[in-house]
């Protein structure tokens, strides 16, 4: 039998057949997995259309000082002025510059959606490990509980509860990201069920591993995906509950600016047909965030689904 090829390095032979350790096949796996969720994501035209819209909303809420033409609280003498050279999107009914409120107004609804999905997917996810894993009476107590709270209309309580704390963006944040937790949670108890059969799982109990350690290390790796699915389309839903309840009064109040207490200009019948320029604008940034938002996570969801993958 012929003797394996070799080839020296710092005179020392090393052999060519040599086959990769098990740390080098699963990094060249995870950096392929990684590879071709990309790919596959940038291939949907639409959510990369969405990303760079997003990505360009994002960029506004930072450098808003930067952006913004005028102060968006400065009371001006020029009221319900048309748009002209020196104000783009002319002004309010107390002369303040409309464009600028526009781009302020993009900071409070992008914290809204990410402030309160950031809460309710930690509760969801903690919830859900432990329902999934452990099962028996915590599995039943959590799933009841979840059940209690899908089971009352969400509008009516979150208008109860903010109308109770005090319409503010920490507490409307606080709210949403409380009252949100239920979808995600049944989510991540149903990925856990399954993944909790698979041999590694099996294999980390055998070896003594505690249960924290193969949640975090084992399970919850595994269960990303869908959570990060579910959580991009929770941002759309957080962008439009925050401008619904500015809408109608319970949101962030003037003179902070959001997009919702924006359209609230929109209830006079005189301003919806001799001012459009008070409330298209808004209306026309909440569409966009929702849509952008949406078609990311179509993306995603595509990109991330096993059986696309051959």
């Amino acid at each position: 039998m012929a003797a394996p090829e070799l080839e020296f390095e710092n005179n020392t032979p090393v052999s060519i057949t040599q086959p990769l350790s098990n740390s080098q096949e699963g990094l060249g796996k995870e950096e392929s997995y990684l590879k071709v969720v990309a790919n596959r994501f940038f291939k949907h035209k639409l959510a990369v259309i969405g990303l760079v819209i997003i990505t360009l909303f994002v960029l506004m809420a930072i450098f808003a000082p930067v952006i913004a033409p005028q102060d968006p609280l400065e009371v001006g003498y020029e009221f319900e002025a048309k748009p002209s050279s020196e104000h783009l999107l002319g002004t309010d009914q107390v002369g303040r510059d409309v464009l600028s409120r526009l781009i302020y107004a993009s900071r409070i609804s992008l914290s809204v959606g990410l402030g309160a999905v950031s809460i309710y997917v930690v509760i969801g996810t903690i919830l859900g490990a432990i329902a999934g894993y452990m099962g028996k009476w915590a599995d039943m107590l959590i799933m009841r509980i979840t059940d209690v709270f899908m089971s009352f209309p969400f509008l009516m309580v979150i208008l109860v509860l903010v109308s109770v704390m005090g319409p503010s963006l920490f507490n409307i944040i606080l709210v949403l990201g409380i009252l949100g937790w239920p979808p995600i949670a049944r989510l991540v108890r149903g990925s856990v069920l399954s993944l909790k059969e698979m041999d590694y799982v099996k294999a980390g109990v055998a070896l003594g591993y505690t249960a924290p350690k193969i949640l975090l290390h084992h399970i919850l790796p595994n269960a990303l995906a869908p959570i990060l699915v579910n959580a991009t389309f929770g941002i759309a839903s957080a962008i439009i509950m925050e401008a619904s309840l500015s809408f109608l009064g319970m949101g962030v109040q003037p003179p902070t600016a959001s997009w919702g207490n924006m359209l609230t200009e929109a209830q006079s019948l005189t301003v919806l047909a001799e001012q459009p320029w008070l409330w298209i604008p808004p209306g026309l940034m909440i569409i966009l965030a929702v849509i952008s938002i949406n078609f990311m996570g179509d993306g995603l969801r595509d990109a991330v689904d096993p059986k696309s993958f051959k």
